[in-house]
């Protein structure tokens, strides 16, 4: 009998079941109004929503754990990495280590928490004149018990930066965040993160397909694990079969397999990696091997906050007038136009 492409399914809910070496996907997608003078929306928008702990989509967006602009103030994390991949709106990123940034519409941030880093992500509406969509996955990759207290680290991968391919006649575009499709690489990851070794065939893209047009994976022998988010349209035929919108399927990495749409257009998000085959203990923002490990985590944060919080507030944004940049922990800027 010949091998299946397709080895599950199942629907896509807030937050999309993942495999080793991925511990968590999720895909915000909120249509915030125009800002205020304080980058949120404006005051009659907060009655009704559950302030510090809204995640119920009211007038179309989710404030998340944001009492003035909407997102994520400081939190801890320790033992995996965040790839924060986002399509539309803007993140303002501070953490413990003194680094910040502004990055989005198109731009990705990865992440390394290794030892421990508070971070804050927040989102803030830049436009006081028109509405501030935001889209966005967060995507959580484990690592290796060898890696887990490494040094915190992030790395931008500036639009500018990141391989967009063509396939169909230009009627399928690829988003490349990590690995490689054929001929092409995506860029590198941080020095210390699980896709930073080509064997583990870490493997990200978004997908987006017009009406009538096809793509064929590329095949691997990795044993590497295959996600796909079918998350946008209405039909995705996978070789032969159909499925309906908001369905994950999961995939055999080294049979030949075929993306197709028909009348409508379709989106896609893949996650892949080879993986890490150790036992995960994860308590809210830790992820390590034991629960001795966990316990060492809480006591260690209690009593060092991970270097503190160096900005003004836990729900910090930057000046309006900001454009996209990183300022990293040594110092560097980088700014983008």
């Amino acid at each position: 009998m010949n091998k299946q492409a397709i080895k599950h399914q199942f629907p896509l809910g807030f937050q999309w079941e993942t495999q080793d070496p991925f511990l968590f996907c999720v895909h915000h997608e909120d249509h915030f109004p125009a800002g205020n003078e304080e980058m949120g929306p404006a005051s009659d928008h907060f009655k009704g929503r559950h302030m510090g702990d809204d995640f119920i989509i009211k007038d179309g967006f989710r404030m998340y754990h944001g009492k003035t602009v909407p997102g994520f103030p400081g939190h801890p994390h320790r033992g995996f990495e965040t790839i924060t991949v986002v399509r539309k709106g803007f993140v303002d990123h501070a953490d413990s280590l003194g680094a910040a940034g502004r990055y989005g519409d198109g731009d990705v941030q990865w992440m390394t928490a290794g030892k421990g880093v508070q971070h804050s992500e927040m989102f803030p509406l830049l436009s006081e004149t028109a509405d501030n969509p935001m889209e966005l996955f967060q995507v959580w990759l484990n690592l290796p018990q060898k890696n887990k207290l490494v040094e915190p680290h992030f790395k931008m991968l500036w639009r500018e930066s990141i391989p967009y391919l063509h396939f169909d006649d230009n009627k399928v575009f690829v988003e490349l965040i990590a690995g490689r499709w054929d001929q092409y690489r995506a860029v590198s990851p941080p020095p210390d993160s699980w896709a930073a070794t080509e064997e583990n065939d870490v493997f990200i893209v978004n997908i987006k397909m017009e009406p009538h047009s096809s793509v064929t994976l590329p095949v691997s022998d990795s044993g590497a694990n295959r996600s796909l988010y079918f998350y946008e349209g209405s039909a995705l035929t996978i070789n032969q079969t159909t499925f309906h919108a908001y369905t994950g399927v999961f995939l055999n990495t080294d049979v030949q397999t075929t993306l197709t749409t028909g009348a409508t257009a379709a989106s896609i998000f893949i996650l892949q990696g080879k993986p890490i085959n150790e036992q995960v203990m994860q308590y809210g923002p830790f992820v390590m091997n034991t629960k001795a490990e966990i316990q060492e985590a809480f006591e260690e944060y209690h009593r060092t906050k991970f270097g503190g919080w160096p900005w003004a507030k836990y729900d910090q944004v930057h000046d309006r007038t900001k454009g996209r940049f990183a300022k990293h922990a040594d110092g560097t800027v980088e700014e983008k136009v």
